[in-house]
């Protein structure tokens, strides 16, 4: 799915901790990236970043339904950090998912390291 200037206008200001134009240009790189179908960090990149940006309304850490607003991304910041022991069976069958989304609200939202993916699509970690 593309990143479109509309998409990247439309987020809310209090979502992101980070430019726009830096988590655009994050969000297009894990989409390209994500493109193939096999990546499960990048495939986590992308879900975040679309909860985030208002394209997706199912939370990445809680599968919960509801638009990302600032107390909503922080209660799923909190709940990710512990996805791989509540979700063990992501672990096994969606390897680096729950990195990928713990990596992305650690950059985007708390400010914590480096973006979760570069602007060419490798991990920046």
């Amino acid at each position: 799915m593309a990143v479109t200037e509309y998409d990247v206008t439309r987020i809310p200001g209090g979502n992101l901790r980070v430019s726009r134009s830096e988590f655009a240009a994050v969000w297009a790189a894990a989409e390209h990236r994500d493109a193939s179908g096999v990546d499960w960090y990048a495939g986590g990149v992308v879900d975040t970043c679309r909860w985030l940006a208002g394209r997706s309304v199912r939370r990445p850490a809680t599968g919960r339904t509801g638009i990302a607003y600032e107390e909503r991304i922080e209660d799923e910041s909190v709940a990710a950090e512990s996805l791989a022991v509540r979700r063990p069976d992501l672990v096994g069958l969606q390897p680096g998912w729950c990195e990928g989304v713990r990596a992305t609200l650690r950059w985007a939202w708390r400010r914590d390291g480096g973006p979760p993916v570069s602007a060419v699509g490798g991990p920046s970690e």
